[in-house]
């Protein structure tokens, strides 16, 4: 039976007789014997593997180089050398796969722009094994989360035919060769369909019936946008509560944010290190800030004028009635307040028509959650409850209200105020492992001019 490197690392005493499956990262030749060290994907480590010029297939050492894929069977035992507990001395070695003097990886640095362009074997480095073991932890992190919480897991569509945040932005799902706008009747759907930019709109039907539900899935923006923050697919987290106002989804939100820092700490220490280590000294740091603080609350209109009065030239002026840019965000979390902060009640104008209207006629109910190091994390607002206020919105923001009927319904009947928020995953990778481009927290990223692998 196979053991992953990663329990042999921890083990409490020696072991007569282990097999281990891995990759060789080196080989060192000494006089009768030879040092391999294997990585299996299952930790950041290496197991250092001992074989004797005897040892049953040592014949093919030669081919055991950088690449390489092998079967070792030995016996593990402590390990004279600094810095490691224990080494298999190998009692049979196997090659199973060859890798020629033409593969990438060799033992030397390889910058990130190098390592996309061979994305089918980034994993295998240390930086970007770390990056998504993380993303598998915090993956199961968010299910837990929720799932404690008695939230119900919602499979929301990929294609739809709704728009849920009304930029248009979206990417057209169609059967039609020729004009697909010429007889939409035709297409495979019967009508103009879609990639999901969001799964808020179905997510909210299973809310109004379950009361709280959370989406977890792959959502689409057509935005041509090439900066270090966009992905044309990318995932997405979003919870939506029956009977939660604003001020419940701002709890939720970062609550949520500080369990998934503490998770990370908990148990992703390993490549916390790393990433503190190569990639963002001040993450460890950054981390401890957001779970020791808490989050402060302040109105758009307060931030603006707070930013205004800054003193501070900004790349990106600061105007009222736009949305706040990331330096802007994190002026407020980094130099302002020295604390994460949570900005609410936006323009109007600005907002998605889903949202509820204030009081004041003139700001809805939204919310963004912002924290050091990256800006806003979440955005959120309580849903528009209010059947009239809901049409109106619609014609305020040019929507067509019969393309949209089914999500009236859910004012029609039974209505009860709900509130819930959006978070790209990869912006939250970003922000727990302080890696600076979304390209490089998702295994294969889609961007503007590359769909590669």
């Amino acid at each position: 039976m196979r053991t992953l490197i990663k329990r042999i690392l921890t083990a409490t005493s020696p072991t007569d007789a282990l097999t281990v499956k891995g990759w060789v990262r080196t080989r060192r030749d000494a006089k009768g014997f030879s040092f391999l060290e294997l990585n299996d994907g299952s930790c950041l480590a290496n197991l250092q593997v001992v074989v004797d010029a005897a040892t049953p297939g040592a014949e093919q050492l030669a081919l055991f180089t950088t690449g390489a894929s092998a079967i070792i069977e030995g016996a593990l035992v402590p390990s004279p050398a600094q810095g490691q507990k224990w080494e298999l001395h190998a009692t049979r070695i196997e090659l199973v796969g060859r890798a020629d003097a033409s593969y990438p990886l060799q033992k030397k640095g390889h910058t990130p722009e190098f390592l996309r362009t061979i994305a089918h074997l980034r994993p295998r480095t240390n930086l970007f094994g770390a990056i998504f073991r993380l993303r598998s932890r915090l993956a199961f992190a968010v299910h837990q989360f929720f799932q404690e919480r008695d939230f119900v897991y919602v499979h929301t569509p990929i294609i739809t035919a709704s728009d849920c945040e009304g930029a248009g932005q979206m990417f057209r799902v169609t059967a039609l060769k020729g004009n697909i706008d010429e007889q939409p009747q035709s297409d495979f759907f019967g009508k103009p369909t879609y990639l999901t930019v969001s799964g808020q709109l179905e997510g909210e039907t299973f809310a109004c019936a379950l009361s709280n539900i959370y989406t977890f899935g792959p959502t689409f923006r057509a935005e041509n946008s090439n900066t270090a923050r966009h992905a044309a697919e990318f995932w997405m987290i979003e919870p939506e509560m029956a009977f939660c106002d604003l001020q419940g989804d701002m709890d939720l939100g970062e609550e949520f944010i500080k369990a998934m820092a503490r998770y990370a700490q908990e148990h992703c220490a390993e490549e916390l290190a790393l990433f503190s280590k190569f990639v963002d000294k001040g993450l460890n740091e950054r981390l401890k800030f957001v779970i020791d603080r808490p989050f402060v609350r302040v109105t758009y209109a307060e931030a603006v004028q707070l930013l205004k009065q800054s003193g501070k030239t900004f790349v990106f002026p600061v105007e009222e009635g736009q949305n706040l840019q990331s330096e802007h965000e994190r002026f407020l979390t980094e130099e302002h307040f020295k604390s994460p902060v949570t900005v609410f009640d936006y323009p109007r104008q600005i907002k998605p028509f889903y949202m509820r209207l204030n009081a004041d006629g003139k700001t809805v109910t939204a919310m963004d959650v912002l924290v050091p190091g990256i800006g806003e994390v979440i955005g959120g607002a309580q849903r528009e409850e209010r059947l009239d206020q809901l049409l109106d919105n619609m014609k305020y923001h040019k929507l067509k209200p019969e393309d949209y009927g089914w999500y009236a319904d859910l004012r029609r009947y039974g209505t009860v105020p709900h509130a819930g928020f959006g978070l790209g995953f990869e912006r939250l990778l970003m922000f727990l492992s302080g890696v600076s481009n979304i390209r490089d927290v998702i295994p294969f990223a889609r961007t503007p001019g590359n769909a590669e692998f």
